[in-house]
């Protein structure tokens, strides 16, 4: 089976929770990879798996190193292991019918490893993942090295989800929508927003800059979520992790927080076999309050 047709199989299982990004209207999977509403508006599955349902064209300061380096520092060093843990274990308590399967959507899903991990977690549940991203240089990552989601180009402000039909949205260290956010989750559906504490990258950041970007506060994001979500638990995680070298740069190749900084200063930082990088993140899980 190709990876278009495989995409198209995974895309066919949450064909109730897929819309028309141009019309509204609801959309079916065609057996020849593709989706095709009614009004004959048509997205064709690539020939990686993914599919594109841009509605415009689109541009961004992620690239194929950044998605790259995100990857292989999140497989090699359990950077983010025990959120993917404390996810999937949310999740886990979520009513879960036996014919259809709930759908975890991950919205900025970038190159689809936080998604596949916290799927990974899942088996067993009846749950299908769909990974979300305007980036085609993340999705393309993810549908070539990850068989376990229907991944999909796609502006938030014009998702192609139906209403009511995600079961639990992750919108993870990435901007929010709440108005698209609160029409797309199913009743009793959470999302599950992960925000950067005042530690994260704590490390980096002390050695990148010496101006107010040295500290950083989530309180405006929280603020924010507040006025849209009524939150239902906060999960705060706090742990480090020692990177090696190698990874170091990865983790500088993949944050914005090296985009312009003194090379000076980043040569320093690389400067050393290995370092503790603090991750300090919370997971605020809420639903909508309208």
């Amino acid at each position: 089976m190709s990876k278009r047709t495989d995409g198209a199989r995974r895309a066919a299982r949450i064909e109730h929770a897929l819309k028309c990004p141009v019309c509204g209207n609801p959309i079916r999977v065609e057996e020849d990879g593709r989706l095709l509403c009614r009004d004959h508006h048509s997205f064709d599955f690539a020939k990686q798996g993914y599919v594109n349902v841009l509605t415009r064209p689109a541009g961004g300061h992620y690239n194929k190193e950044l998605f790259e380096a995100r990857r292989r520092i999140m497989l090699d060093s359990g950077l983010y292991a025990p959120f993917h843990e404390a996810a999937a274990e949310w999740i886990r308590q979520m009513p879960v019918s036996d014919s259809r399967p709930a759908v975890v959507a991950d919205i900025g899903c970038g190159e689809g490893t936080h998604l596949h991990r916290i799927l990974e977690k899942l088996g067993g549940l009846n749950v299908a993942g769909a990974g979300l991203d305007i980036a085609k240089e993340g999705v393309q990552l993810a549908a070539r090295d990850f068989q376990s989601a229907v991944w999909l180009v796609g502006d938030l402000a014009q998702s192609p989800f139906s209403d009511g039909s995600i079961h639990a949205i992750l919108n993870i260290l990435s901007p929010s929508n709440y108005d698209e956010f609160t029409r797309m989750l199913a009743p009793g559906g959470r999302l599950i927003k992960v925000v950067p504490g005042a530690g994260y990258l704590r490390e980096l950041r002390e050695a990148l800059y010496t101006d107010e970007r040295r500290t950083y506060s989530n309180e405006d994001t929280i603020g924010l979520f507040d006025r849209h979500f009524r939150r239902t638990e906060t999960v705060p995680l706090r742990y480090s992790v020692r990177l090696e070298r190698s990874q170091l740069e990865d983790l500088v190749r993949m944050t914005p927080l090296s985009w312009s900084p003194d090379p000076e200063a980043v040569n320093r930082f690389l400067d050393r076999e290995s370092a503790e990088i603090t991750v300090e993140l919370d997971l605020l899980v809420g639903e909508p309050r309208d």
